[in-house]
């Protein structure tokens, strides 16, 4: 894949801790125990975001105070006009800021609307679909994004403990280093089985 710099960053200490253990031994990474706003270069910051592009609290709250209410406005309006009011968690767009230094946000659903996702895969889903938005934008259009300023997906709201959510960040993460040359049922259960959620919970 493509030299793509991950930078983790929260103002959590535990969700810092947790990175560092499952991200231990994959490339390009930086873990920041901070606010995205400390960042000095990032190309594209993460919103982790609702189905329905209402940034009023959170991560994405402070997303709209560094970079303006007009973002949420065209957020919105594209969640709108592309998803018909409702984009699914399992899907991330980018859209440009109008920031001169970091041009991008990833709008990355990681719930439909503020609930718990406790065992879910949906940090899992987030993840994923906002490597694939960034490697399609970066196959398709310049400028590239070369860094990627990352929250904690699923940590706040969401509820999913650090290390959980570490975990199902870091296995998209090698998901998206290593992708497969051939489709077989042993390898889609191999992926299904590393995520661990998904279908009936046991009861």
């Amino acid at each position: 894949m493509d030299s793509l710099k991950l930078v983790l960053v929260d103002p959590n200490a535990a969700v810092c801790s947790a990175w560092r253990k499952h991200f231990d031994q994959l490339p390009n990474i930086e873990v920041v125990n901070d606010r995205f706003e400390a960042l000095p270069q990032f190309d594209c910051i993460v919103s982790a975001a609702n189905s329905f592009g209402l940034m009023d609290g959170g991560i994405d709250l402070a997303i709209i105070q560094f970079f303006g209410i007009d973002l949420m406005d065209r957020v919105q309006h594209r969640i709108m006009t592309d998803f018909l009011g409702e984009q699914p968690v399992g899907s991330s767009f980018i859209i440009e800021t109008g920031h001169t230094k970091h041009r991008f946000l990833a709008h990355t659903p990681t719930m439909r609307a503020p609930l718990p996702i406790t065992r879910t895969d949906n940090v899992y889903q987030a993840m994923w679909a906002m490597l694939l938005a960034v490697h399609w934008h970066n196959r398709s259009g310049e400028p590239r994004i070369e860094v990627v300023a990352c929250p904690g997906l699923g940590t706040a709201t969401g509820r999913v403990p650090p290390e959980e959510a570490a975990r199902q960040m870091a296995t998209a993460y090698q998901h998206y280093l290593s992708p497969p040359t051939c489709m077989s049922w042993p390898y889609a259960k191999m992926r299904q089985s590393a995520i661990g959620f998904g279908g009936d919970p046991d009861v």
